[in-house]
């Protein structure tokens, strides 16, 4: 029995798959990474989204994006889920590594839930991976700078992390072949990284990363591939898939 079908004595509606239900927050309510997600994850496991409404990305719509996140994490909570995933890696990458830590460590004992964030899935999948030494890509200046310094303070060394600059909501628009080109550009230009970050879930690049690795033999972590990789690991469910790189492919412990 999962753990949303023993809470039976939960107020409001009931959810169940019979692989286990993750609750996910996300950040904007523009299509693309919740229908990936979904589409990456075998039959049987459900997911149950809750939106958000940020538009601008900018610093201060980002600092003030947790009471909002708390609220949608505690009604998740509420339904049952096994476990509970706040997508969108500023807000909750703008409180640190251990910061964000501590905060998860709150709302999980508050709400009896099993929670993580994007900042903590990026980690956990980069330490699968045996990544040390990463080239990362994100879509803001931003964003840039929020990521550089957690994934710093998480004990990883970003040899080189350059953003494709556009507007927040234009994101989506960067195509597979330009992230291609810009990622590539970055490793051979600068030595040393054993590894690939692809930071931002708002582009719907997931095709590149088979390419990358084979093309520059080194694993690739991807925003909207590492959460299906997580969701599994603590589902217990060994389902490999091809086409999406190492992560999905091997299924590599959590460390």
């Amino acid at each position: 029995m999962s753990k949303a079908e023993g809470k039976k004595g939960k107020k409001g509606a009931h959810y169940s798959m019979w692989r286990g239900v993750a609750g996910l927050v996300k950040p904007t309510r523009r299509p693309g990474s919740l229908e990936t997600l979904i589409r990456l994850l075998p039959e049987g496991i459900g997911v149950v989204p809750l939106l958000l409404d940020v538009r601008a990305g900018s610093h201060a719509e980002f600092a003030s994006a947790i009471p909002h996140y708390e609220k949608h994490v505690a009604e998740l909570a509420e339904q049952g889920m096994d476990m509970i995933h706040p997508g969108g890696t500023p807000p909750f990458m703008l409180q640190g590594y251990k910061g964000e830590a501590k905060l998860i460590r709150s709302w999980e004992k508050k709400y009896r839930t099993p929670i993580f964030t994007s900042g903590q899935n990026h980690v956990h999948a980069m330490r699968a991976l045996g990544i040390k030494k990463f080239i990362g890509a994100s879509y803001s200046a931003l964003q840039n700078k929020i990521v550089i310094d957690y994934m710093t303070e998480a004990g990883f060394k970003v040899v080189s992390m350059e953003p494709i600059d556009v507007p927040f909501n234009e994101a989506q628009h960067i195509s597979p072949e330009r992230l291609y080109a810009h990622v590539k550009r970055l490793f051979r230009a600068n030595k040393g990284a054993d590894g690939i970050y692809i930071q931002g879930g708002a582009w719907h690049t997931e095709s590149i990363v088979e390419l990358l690795e084979q093309d520059l033999q080194v694993p690739v972590v991807h925003a909207n591939v590492a959460p299906a990789w997580e969701i599994l690991k603590r589902l217990s469910v060994r389902e490999p898939r091809d086409g999406f790189g190492r992560l999905l492919r091997e299924l590599p412990e959590m460390t």
